[in-house]
């Protein structure tokens, strides 16, 4: 793949498009998951998008069961949870691996793109971050514990 822009993926409703469409935003793409501890950062990813969105940011949430099983539900579920729970108005992609040899080509992009603790390449749990700035390019990889709230700096940055 050229750039970020060029992968298909499918939406949590099961149409396929391609992250061309939110060319020359900054994006906050995150594995996500409804029983993990860090589940709560649903809420803080949403308040992050409403505070920058009008500024070009979107989070995109990928529904992710390869961690304790903690996404066992299927696209409805997923969908249901997100929006009863967190409120959540950010597009959410259809489930995915992020590991493995079955991982959304995406990942596999991102993870060589952006090396993890001590430039490990696999993504240890739910809920790490990648931030991509305007022109596709990976800019950072946040473990699972930094909170949304701690990537504001970041993101202003990125927003310009």
């Amino acid at each position: 793949m050229a750039d970020v822009y060029d992968f298909s993926m499918e939406t949590l409703a099961g149409a396929e498009t391609t992250l061309a469409e939110h060319r020359s935003k900054v994006m906050l793409i995150v594995n996500t998951a409804s029983l993990c501890g860090f589940t709560p950062q649903y809420g803080d990813l949403e308040a992050l998008y409403k505070k920058f969105k009008d500024r070009g940011l979107v989070v995109l949430g990928f529904p992710c069961n390869q961690f304790g099983n903690q996404e066992p539900g299927d696209a409805r579920d997923i969908a249901a949870f997100c929006t009863k729970n967190y409120g959540v108005t950010f597009p959410i992609f259809a489930k995915v691996e992020v590991n493995g040899p079955n991982a959304a080509p995406l990942f596999d992009y991102l993870k060589d793109a952006k090396r993890g603790l001590l430039g490990s390449k696999a993504i240890k749990w739910n809920f790490t971050k990648f931030l991509i700035a305007r022109d596709g390019a990976p800019i950072a990889r946040f473990a699972p514990n930094r909170t949304p709230a701690s990537l504001q700096q970041d993101i202003e940055k990125a927003l310009g």
